[in-house]
Protein backbone atom coordinates (compact mmCIF):
# COMPACT_ATOMS: atom_id res chain seq x y z
CA UNK A 1 0.00 0.00 0.00
CA UNK A 2 0.72 3.54 -0.84
CA UNK A 3 2.53 5.72 1.91
CA UNK A 4 -0.31 7.81 1.23
CA UNK A 5 -2.97 5.37 1.59
CA UNK A 6 -1.23 4.50 5.06
CA UNK A 7 -1.01 7.91 6.05
CA UNK A 8 -5.10 7.91 5.56
CA UNK A 9 -5.60 5.12 7.54
CA UNK A 10 -3.45 6.56 10.46
CA UNK A 11 -5.40 10.10 9.98
CA UNK A 12 -8.70 8.09 10.14
CA UNK A 13 -7.71 5.85 13.48
CA UNK A 14 -6.58 9.51 15.39
CA UNK A 15 -9.77 11.55 14.72
CA UNK A 16 -12.19 8.65 15.47
CA UNK A 17 -9.76 7.86 18.48
CA UNK A 18 -10.06 12.15 19.38
CA UNK A 19 -13.64 12.14 18.87
CA UNK A 20 -13.95 9.42 21.23
CA UNK A 21 -11.90 10.82 23.71
CA UNK A 22 -13.11 14.17 23.59
CA UNK A 23 -17.08 13.35 22.98
CA UNK A 24 -16.93 10.34 24.65
CA UNK A 25 -17.70 6.52 23.12
CA UNK A 26 -20.83 7.11 22.93
CA UNK A 27 -20.35 9.63 19.84
CA UNK A 28 -18.37 6.72 17.64
CA UNK A 29 -19.98 3.35 18.94
CA UNK A 30 -24.36 3.48 19.47
CA UNK A 31 -25.06 2.02 22.85
CA UNK A 32 -25.61 -1.53 23.44
CA UNK A 33 -28.70 -2.88 23.07
CA UNK A 34 -30.16 -5.88 23.57
CA UNK A 35 -30.96 -7.70 20.44
CA UNK A 36 -32.95 -10.92 19.42
CA UNK A 37 -31.18 -13.35 17.59
CA UNK A 38 -33.75 -13.35 15.05
CA UNK A 39 -32.96 -9.42 14.45
CA UNK A 40 -29.59 -9.97 14.44
CA UNK A 41 -30.14 -13.08 12.38
CA UNK A 42 -32.13 -10.50 10.00
CA UNK A 43 -29.38 -7.66 10.50
CA UNK A 44 -26.95 -9.73 8.90
CA UNK A 45 -28.46 -12.81 7.23
CA UNK A 46 -24.77 -13.63 5.83
CA UNK A 47 -23.47 -14.97 9.74
CA UNK A 48 -25.08 -18.22 10.23
CA UNK A 49 -24.08 -19.51 7.03
CA UNK A 50 -20.29 -18.09 8.14
CA UNK A 51 -20.61 -20.06 11.48
CA UNK A 52 -21.49 -22.89 9.75
CA UNK A 53 -18.63 -23.09 7.32
CA UNK A 54 -16.18 -22.56 10.16
CA UNK A 55 -17.58 -25.04 12.00
CA UNK A 56 -17.12 -27.31 9.14
CA UNK A 57 -13.99 -26.22 8.30
CA UNK A 58 -13.14 -26.72 12.03
CA UNK A 59 -14.38 -30.80 11.45
CA UNK A 60 -12.73 -31.15 8.03
CA UNK A 61 -16.19 -31.18 6.53
CA UNK A 62 -14.85 -29.03 3.12
CA UNK A 63 -18.10 -30.03 1.16
CA UNK A 64 -20.25 -28.77 4.47
CA UNK A 65 -17.91 -25.97 4.39
CA UNK A 66 -17.94 -24.97 0.50
CA UNK A 67 -22.05 -25.43 0.82
CA UNK A 68 -22.25 -22.93 3.70
CA UNK A 69 -19.77 -20.61 1.85
CA UNK A 70 -22.08 -20.34 -0.74
CA UNK A 71 -25.29 -20.01 1.07
CA UNK A 72 -23.06 -16.98 3.00
CA UNK A 73 -22.45 -15.44 -0.45
CA UNK A 74 -26.11 -15.71 -1.56
CA UNK A 75 -26.99 -13.94 1.50
CA UNK A 76 -24.76 -11.40 1.40
CA UNK A 77 -25.68 -10.80 -2.29
CA UNK A 78 -29.12 -10.45 -1.31
CA UNK A 79 -28.47 -8.40 1.35
CA UNK A 80 -27.20 -5.59 -0.67
CA UNK A 81 -24.85 -4.27 1.99
CA UNK A 82 -20.43 -4.68 1.74
CA UNK A 83 -20.01 -6.32 5.06
CA UNK A 84 -21.61 -9.60 4.11
CA UNK A 85 -19.17 -9.26 0.78
CA UNK A 86 -16.09 -9.42 3.12
CA UNK A 87 -17.25 -11.59 5.07
CA UNK A 88 -17.93 -14.00 2.26
CA UNK A 89 -15.01 -13.79 0.64
CA UNK A 90 -12.82 -13.98 3.72
CA UNK A 91 -14.64 -17.17 4.63
CA UNK A 92 -13.87 -18.83 0.94
CA UNK A 93 -10.51 -17.68 0.99
CA UNK A 94 -10.33 -20.24 4.30
CA UNK A 95 -11.99 -22.65 2.44
CA UNK A 96 -9.31 -22.59 -0.25
CA UNK A 97 -6.90 -22.27 2.49
CA UNK A 98 -8.19 -25.82 4.08
CA UNK A 99 -8.30 -27.40 0.98
CA UNK A 100 -4.65 -26.81 0.20
CA UNK A 101 -4.72 -24.37 -2.42
CA UNK A 102 -4.61 -20.89 -1.02
CA UNK A 103 -4.06 -19.34 -4.52
CA UNK A 104 -7.43 -21.03 -5.64
CA UNK A 105 -9.49 -18.99 -3.85
CA UNK A 106 -7.82 -15.32 -4.44
CA UNK A 107 -9.45 -14.96 -7.70
CA UNK A 108 -13.08 -14.95 -6.40
CA UNK A 109 -12.40 -13.15 -3.26
CA UNK A 110 -11.16 -10.61 -5.59
CA UNK A 111 -14.41 -10.25 -7.56
CA UNK A 112 -16.47 -10.31 -4.17
CA UNK A 113 -14.12 -7.54 -2.34
CA UNK A 114 -14.23 -5.70 -5.60
CA UNK A 115 -18.07 -5.53 -5.34
CA UNK A 116 -17.91 -4.58 -1.58
CA UNK A 117 -15.47 -1.58 -2.56
CA UNK A 118 -18.53 -0.53 -4.53
CA UNK A 119 -21.08 -1.26 -1.78
CA UNK A 120 -19.16 0.85 0.41
CA UNK A 121 -18.68 3.59 -1.71
CA UNK A 122 -22.08 3.84 -2.47
CA UNK A 123 -23.62 3.46 0.89
CA UNK A 124 -20.86 6.36 1.49
CA UNK A 125 -18.50 4.23 3.94
CA UNK A 126 -15.54 5.20 4.88
CA UNK A 127 -14.52 1.91 7.04
CA UNK A 128 -16.40 -0.11 4.34
CA UNK A 129 -13.67 1.26 2.10
CA UNK A 130 -10.69 1.17 3.95
CA UNK A 131 -11.21 -2.69 5.19
CA UNK A 132 -11.62 -3.59 1.46
CA UNK A 133 -8.14 -1.50 1.06
CA UNK A 134 -6.54 -3.90 3.77
CA UNK A 135 -8.51 -6.70 2.22
CA UNK A 136 -6.60 -6.12 -1.35
CA UNK A 137 -3.52 -5.36 0.75
CA UNK A 138 -3.44 -8.79 2.21
CA UNK A 139 -4.08 -10.39 -1.56
CA UNK A 140 -0.79 -8.44 -2.62
CA UNK A 141 -2.87 -6.83 -4.63
CA UNK A 142 -1.29 -3.70 -4.55
CA UNK A 143 -3.42 -1.83 -7.21
CA UNK A 144 -6.67 -2.60 -6.19
CA UNK A 145 -5.93 -1.84 -2.44
CA UNK A 146 -4.64 1.61 -3.83
CA UNK A 147 -7.65 2.08 -5.93
CA UNK A 148 -9.49 1.80 -2.97
CA UNK A 149 -7.21 3.94 -0.81
CA UNK A 150 -7.88 6.81 -3.77
CA UNK A 151 -11.60 6.25 -3.52
CA UNK A 152 -11.58 6.59 0.56
CA UNK A 153 -9.79 10.07 -0.10
CA UNK A 154 -12.58 11.32 -1.98
CA UNK A 155 -15.35 10.64 0.22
Amino acid sequence: MTKTGWALITATGVCVGLLSGVLGTSAVAPPRSVQSTASAVAATPWTPHIVAANAALRSGDLTAASAASTEAYRAALASRRWEGLIEAADAHLRLAEAAGAPQAGVPRARELYLAALFRARDARSLEGVLRVAQAFDRLGDREAADHAMRVAQRM
